[in-house]
């Protein structure tokens, strides 16, 4: 049970007590700046029972002493917290299967848990990266591909200064995709077959400025994959706010640190769908 008074975990309102398998939230780790250990610590010991994963993000682990990251992964396990890899493990693939299974000795002797394949950046046909992803698992590690979602630009409403009664001439829209969604959950759905645990959904061009119609594809997605094995980004706070509004606290984020906190409120007690918002009023534009 939740040692702060006004938070408890049981599992018919909330999620349960980690390990959780939904209602996960990720942290970013190391990357544009340089995490002190005492910094992590103050994060784990204050919020640790709210935070699920910690992600080096952007490969941020191989420009790392090995001995940092190994203190590191060790406080995170401390306060059972899994740690993940980021976007790197493509770089390795170019190198060979030889070169991959000596980068995953190399993470699991450094305390990873996870390894996130960034299956939209790789040229490689998916039947290769379906054995990269049973090589993961082989290797004793979860494994996690990220998809992105991609819309046409001109999907995307401009917001232009007008003067008062003035006429804007509509800008063309079109319906199609740069990356078809139906061809990332068919190739979501064999990764999981294959033994994925995870499927992260890189969806900044959906969420963070689109309009409304975009909210179907996000639904679609779910829909397909599951609550559950689905995790999306959620690069400011507003993107998370409506993710807790649309799909209650058991929906999976990747969040800043910064914005734990926030998050876990978003995530509380009745506070799933008709909840006043902590951030102030949305402006979301769903």
């Amino acid at each position: 049970m939740s040692a702060f008074a006004w938070k408890s975990f049981y599992e018919d309102e909330d999620r349960p007590e980690k390990p959780r398998t939904y209602g996960v939230t990720e942290v970013r780790g190391p990357h544009c700046s340089l995490f002190s250990q005492n910094l992590l610590e103050d994060i784990f010991e204050s919020m640790g029972e709210f935070v699920d994963g910690l992600k080096f993000t952007g490969g941020s682990h191989s420009l790392l002493p090995k001995t940092y990251i190994r203190e590191v992964t060790d406080m995170a396990h401390k306060h059972n917290v899994y740690v993940t890899t980021g976007d790197w493990a493509e770089h390795m693939l170019r190198k060979g299967p030889s070169a991959f299974k000596e980068y995953l000795e190399e993470c699991k002797q450094l305390g990873f848990d996870t390894i996130e394949l960034n299956m939209g950046s790789m040229g490689f046909p998916e039947e290769t990266l379906l054995r990269y992803v049973r090589l993961i698992k082989n290797g004793g590690l979860r494994a996690k591909p990220q998809f992105a979602v991609k819309t046409n630009k001109s999907d995307i409403p401009v917001n232009r200064d007008r003067a008062f009664e003035s006429y804007v001439v509509p800008a063309p829209r079109s319906s199609e995709f740069i990356e078809d969604v139906d061809l990332l959950i068919r190739r979501a759905e064999r990764c999981l077959e294959a033994g994925a645990d995870m499927i992260m959904i890189d969806a900044d061009d959906v969420c963070r400025q689109a309009d409304s119609v975009r909210a179907d594809i996000i639904a679609k997605i779910i829909g397909r994959l599951g609550l559950e094995r689905t995790m999306f980004e959620a690069s400011n706070p507003k993107t998370s706010e409506w993710f807790i509004k649309q799909y209650g606290p058991k929906v999976n984020l990747f969040v800043d640190h910064s914005q734990v906190m926030d998050l876990e409120c978003l995530r509380g007690r009745n506070l799933g769908k008709n909840h006043t918002s902590v951030l102030g009023s949305s402006h979301f534009p769903f």
